[in-house]
């Protein structure tokens, strides 16, 4: 039988078994034992065919819910962070790529405009920012706005501000991503005017030692809201073979995880603001330079560059050569000789 005619014949059936379950023990063994003959047929004829590896899949999830142990919650917990987030993230990924192309364009687009127009700084980031930085690097303290008398309340309130940032960016997604791309837009813009201003002034590579000590990980997790937000999108605009409004329940469960995994992030990067980077902040301070030194910055910055790339692409991809797989929620790995 030809690839096509088997698929034809059988298609419904499994599309069935993958989506809508049963409770039935009867049921649920006849289920299994179809997808095992028809495994067997298509691994004998079709061994490097997608459709072998759907019908792996469906076979491995009834079979991981007939024999599964049950776990403790906290295992539970360490599987969604080890398979479950990476796997999703890899689902994602051509999005995730799109993204951070998306809000790279609006940050060029930033700098191009301050190199054009002396006054389009100012028309972004407002008059009284610009002065007042300016004040600062007049004084020889450029970085003075990361220097606050309690830090802690600093810590939160920067904690609370990018997670209603972020949590905006992942509604925009209601409105078509819309709402997405007008956030980024603003938020790309004024990082493109802020460094330009700093690289303008000759201090461009303090600004990076400083500044991305907390910005890796801060600008780097906007962008992956931003990506949840594309997704809620992309499930309202394009549904393919689901009803609309399921494609929206998936979507928006897919980017309530991603958040999640954004909270501790921004935790993280709000610390880094309000302690690592007030002390960076003095290393450029030439009344009181006792801050860190440099490469302790540099260190920071780079760690935080490769968490990133790891646990949202690398590791990812990792899982998925190793044929792990996202399956209702939870993860597969299948068994394909």
């Amino acid at each position: 039988m030809r690839e096509g005619m088997f698929i034809k014949k059988n298609v419904d059936k499994w599309n069935s078994y993958q989506h809508v379950q049963t409770n039935d023990p009867d049921e649920t063994a006849e289920r299994f034992i179809t997808l095992v003959d028809d495994l067997s047929y298509a691994k004998t004829f079709y061994p490097k065919s997608k459709v072998t590896r759907w019908i792996n899949g469906i076979a491995a999830g009834i079979y991981q819910n007939i024999y599964k142990n049950k776990k403790e919650k906290y295992w539970r917990v360490f599987t969604f962070w080890k398979y479950e987030l990476p796997l999703l993230f890899k689902k994602y990924h051509k999005t995730l790529l799109f993204t951070f192309f998306v809000f790279l364009l609006f940050i060029l687009i930033g700098v191009f405009g301050s190199i054009k127009d002396e006054t389009f700084i100012r028309g972004v980031l407002g008059d009284n920012y610009v002065d007042m930085t300016e004040e600062n690097i007049a004084r020889g303290d450029p970085f003075g706005v990361y220097k606050s008398d309690n830090p802690f309340t600093m810590f939160v309130y920067i904690a609370m501000n990018n997670s209603f940032v972020a949590l905006l960016m992942v509604i925009g997604g209601l409105l078509a991503g819309i709402g997405t791309i007008f956030a980024m837009w603003q938020n790309g813009l004024m990082l493109g005017c802020f460094q330009y201003m700093f690289f303008s002034k000759g201090l461009g590579i303090s600004s990076v030692m400083v500044i991305w000590v907390h910005g890796t990980l801060e600008i780097l997790a906007f962008v992956i809201a931003s990506t949840a937000g594309f997704i809620i999108a992309q499930g309202i605009l394009f549904p393919a073979t689901f009803s609309r409004m399921v494609s929206f329940k998936m979507a928006i469960k897919d980017a309530l995880k991603i958040m999640i995994v954004l909270v501790p992030v921004f935790i993280i990067a709000a610390f880094f603001e309000s302690y690592v980077t007030h002390l960076m902040s003095n290393t450029f301070d030439k009344e009181n330079n006792i801050g860190l030194p440099v490469w302790a910055s540099a260190v920071i910055l780079l760690l935080s560059l490769a968490f990133i790339l790891w646990y949202f692409v690398i590791y990812p991809i990792r899982l998925h050569k190793k044929n792990y797989q996202l399956q209702k929620d939870s993860f597969i790995k299948l068994h394909l000789k």
